[in-house]
């Protein structure tokens, strides 16, 4: 096992180095979501956890069916007892008798007093509440695609700002040096720039290092290294009100919905656990026979029987178990209640937090744009003036650290900003596959829901489903129809607090 894991970290670091020098290729980011949608270990894992939980409504629909089942029993008997008498009119030795008998039964649930019908509500919640956390899982998936495609592109454009930083400081010593040499400045400005060089060195061997952890990430998420990345693309749907998108995140974050749908099957539950209490109806029918010589077991019987009736189950103590389990139901509805306000919550905290972190990096953005431009500027002028004697060496150096630092802020601020508009997508609930690229095939959960739904189904479910739900407890909300998912006055609070673009 040690030796398969050396193996795979192995190829997984051969596959970083070799990707940073092999030949460059355009790489888009719709291309990199494609095959992150195909191929993540994450997403592929809780797609098969969501057919996995199709078989749920499978199984619950299994009730509305009949059970079938056969039955073979032999006996062997043997008998001891006295002997008394002699001759003919001796009695008692050893008996010895043997017997075989085969049946078959079948048995129909006719009314369970709503156990099945809401066994199968709870089921279907419960695949919703699935496919809700699926899409989380996809939008989770897409944004650590986005988050590591913008973190290569700006590690690289960093890594471009140091090769260049070091160029010019290489070239700035030369010159310190050659002026040293006809003595117009003396042996400080010379080890200034060498110690500004030395500086640079360490800052490019960093941004090596960080690319490196930058493309290692995009290998791991997306499947393999990147190559040379297009630029990144307007993220489509991106709102410009805070408003607008709370509403949106409110209806559709996979969290609230799954949470929703959790609720719902937590109030069938409970309807399933009063169910307890009422009568259950069943038709039973049996035929067998059996022989009195267990040698002539595969021989006509010598008698059979044919047994056909209903059987009506009432409960009338169960020792505290019935009630144990509806007060266990009702405090699991009160806790997926709780957890849909928690959702709310989350959800209105996570839309607030990528708005203000969008707006932040846009201001910052737009500050670094200036600042590289006057940056630059200054930079120009500053060494035409030393080269005329105005302004000394370090006046150099300094001016070319605040233009590369603030063309590494600059780089920071366009990833911040395109990280902050998708986590904010993400929030609202539309950072799905087909928001990202409208030509990427969609993984349908439905498909496989509605292939594996009616499995084993016979000509009559429908009609013991009816029957069955006829009378049955009724479900019950948790909370009161007029109680909202979120607290407003919550709402109201954030949507005055929150920064406006």
């Amino acid at each position: 096992m040690l030796k398969r894991s050396r193996a795979l970290t192995s190829v997984a670091v051969i596959a970083v180095i070799t990707g940073m020098g092999a030949p460059a290729w355009a790489e888009t980011l719709q291309e990199a979501i494609a095959l992150a949608y195909r191929t993540n270990p994450s997403l592929l894992a809780q797609r098969a956890n969501q057919r996995a939980l199709d078989e749920s409504i499978v199984q619950a629909r299994a009730g509305l069916r009949p059970t079938l089942d056969v039955t073979l029993s032999g006996t062997y008997t043997r008998t001891d007892s006295p002997r008394v008498g002699t001759g003919p009119f001796a009695t008692g030795g050893v008996d010895n008798s043997d017997s075989a008998s085969a049946s078959i039964g079948l048995s129909q649930t006719l009314w369970s007093g709503g156990r099945i019908g809401h066994g199968i509500s709870a089921a279907e919640a419960n695949i919703m509440a699935g496919r809700e956390n699926l899409r989380d899982t996809e939008q989770s998936v897409l944004a650590l695609v986005i988050q590591s495609y913008a973190d290569v592109i700006r590690d690289t454009e960093i890594l471009a700002i140091r090769e260049a930083n070091l160029s010019v400081l290489q070239r700035q010593l030369e010159e310190a040096s050659a002026r040293f040499e006809v003595g117009e400045i003396t042996r400080t400005d010379v080890a200034q720039s060498e110690a500004r060089l030395a500086q640079s060195e360490a800052d490019l061997a960093n941004a090596r290092a960080q690319l490196s952890v930058s493309r290692a990430g995009y290998a791991a998420v997306v499947g393999q290294s990147p190559g040379d990345l297009a630029p990144m693309p307007v993220l489509p749907g991106v709102p410009t009100d805070f408003d607008s998108a709370l509403d949106i995140a409110l209806i559709d974050n996979p969290g609230i919905r799954s949470a929703t749908y959790s609720l719902r099957a937590a109030e069938a539950n409970v309807a399933a656990a009063k169910a307890e209490y009422l009568p259950s109806l069943r038709a039973t029918a049996s035929y067998g026979g059996s022989n009195a010589d267990f040698d002539r077991f595969g021989d006509i019987p010598d008698n059979t029987r044919l047994t056909a009736g209903a059987t009506l189950s009432v409960p009338l103590f169960t020792g505290g178990l019935n009630s144990s389990r509806v007060a266990q139901a009702l405090e699991r509805a009160n806790a997926a209640q709780i957890a849909v306000e928690g959702e709310g919550r989350n959800t209105l905290q996570s839309v607030s937090s990528a708005y203000a972190q969008s707006i932040s990096a846009r201001a910052t953005l737009t500050a670094g744009q200036e600042a590289v431009r006057a940056a630059t500027v200054a930079a120009e002028g500053v060494r035409q003036e030393a080269q005329v004697g105005l302004r000394t060496t370090l006046d150099v150096l300094n001016q070319e650290l605040e233009l590369r630092n603030a063309e590494v802020t600059l780089a920071s601020a366009r990833r911040n900003e395109y990280v902050a508009q998708a986590n904010l997508l993400a929030a609202m609930g539309r950072l799905e596959g087909q928001d990202l690229d409208p030509t990427i095939t969609v993984y349908d959960p439905a498909a496989n829901y509605d292939r594996v739904r009616n499995r084993g189904a016979l000509p009559w479910d429908g009609v013991v489903e009816t029957i069955d739900r006829l009378a049955a407890p009724a479900v019950v909300p948790a909370a009161d129809a007029e109680d909202a998912p979120i607290d407003a006055q919550l709402k109201s609070e954030v949507v005055r607090t929150a920064p406006r673009g």
